[in-house]
């Protein structure tokens, strides 16, 4: 299995474009990973920013798969105007005509058969933190770099059990330090959980924004690929990750992929 995991930025190009992000790039993108399972985060569902479009649909489709699953974390635009979900609201949204508002959150597309979709409230921090951030640039081929004070919006995982034996487990945990190491200990004990209930393996991928080690310090959870990722013009640090527990270490390192598109890099492997 060539799995992928990748925070997305929506889409965005680097430098940002003011026009935003466009179908046809991050198609051509995506199809660069040559990947069978994708893990995406920061995506956009039906929002004015990315053009209405259903990201994760036009995702699937790069990469030849039927089978796909958006899970909104907000209703709206992130930094923008948004809100919390409400009761009427899809937690995991699977088909074109779904009537789900504008939303921002994760993903994951699959050309493996998707027994079973799976989806964790993780919470969120109370306090924001200032954040860096990437601008327009008219003269480098690197973006300029601002600082905005963010509010923390709710964080979740989506688990999807594919037919080949594993369920994959796609997240994108809080910025604030110790609540996302909160929520990756909340999130490892489902995963086994679910795992166990499923006769399935368990793989942990996303952006943790945790540096590199803390993920698995402590635990018997295994940590595939020692890559930074973030920015992704100068990686200096690692923030997405590929965890197993008690899988195999039969697993190739891809190697990552500069596509232009969003601020993180891509991880991608293959399991056996």
């Amino acid at each position: 299995m060539r799995i992928t995991s990748w925070n997305l930025l929506h889409g965005q190009p680097i430098p940002p474009l003011s026009a935003g992000p466009s179908q046809e790039p991050l198609a051509a993108a995506v199809r660069q990973l040559e990947t069978e399972v994708i893990a995406v985060q920061e995506v956009d569902y039906k929002l004015p920013r990315s053009q209405m479009r259903n990201q994760v649909c036009d995702i699937a489709a790069a990469i030849g798969g039927k089978d796909w699953a958006f899970a909104p974390s907000i209703i709206g635009t992130p930094g923008e105007k948004w809100r919390k979900l409400s009761a009427a609201d899809s937690r995991i949204v699977t088909t074109e005509g779904d009537l789900l508002e504008g939303s921002y959150g994760i993903a994951i597309a699959s050309t493996f058969p998707v027994i079973k979709w799976h989806r964790l409230e993780l919470g969120n921090s109370v306090v924001g933190m200032p954040l860096i951030v990437p601008t327009e640039s008219e003269t480098s081929s690197k973006p300029k770099i601002r600082a905005i004070y963010v509010h923390d919006e709710p964080r979740l995982a989506l688990g999807a059990t594919l037919a080949n034996g594993w369920t994959v487990f796609n997240t994108h945990l809080s910025f604030v330090p110790g609540v996302n190491l909160f929520q990756l200990k909340k999130l490892k004990r489902w995963a086994l959980k679910i795992a166990q209930e499923t006769n399935t393996k368990p793989l942990i991928l996303g952006d943790l924004n945790l540096p590199k080690n803390l993920p698995v310090a402590g635990s018997d959870w295994k940590s595939l690929i020692q890559q930074n990722t973030y920015p992704s013009w100068g990686a200096k640090i690692q923030f997405d990750y590929l965890l197993t527990h008690g899988a195999s270490d039969d697993f190739k390192d891809l190697g990552t992929i500069a596509t232009g598109i969003s601020d993180h890099l891509p991880l991608r492997a293959e399991i056996n």
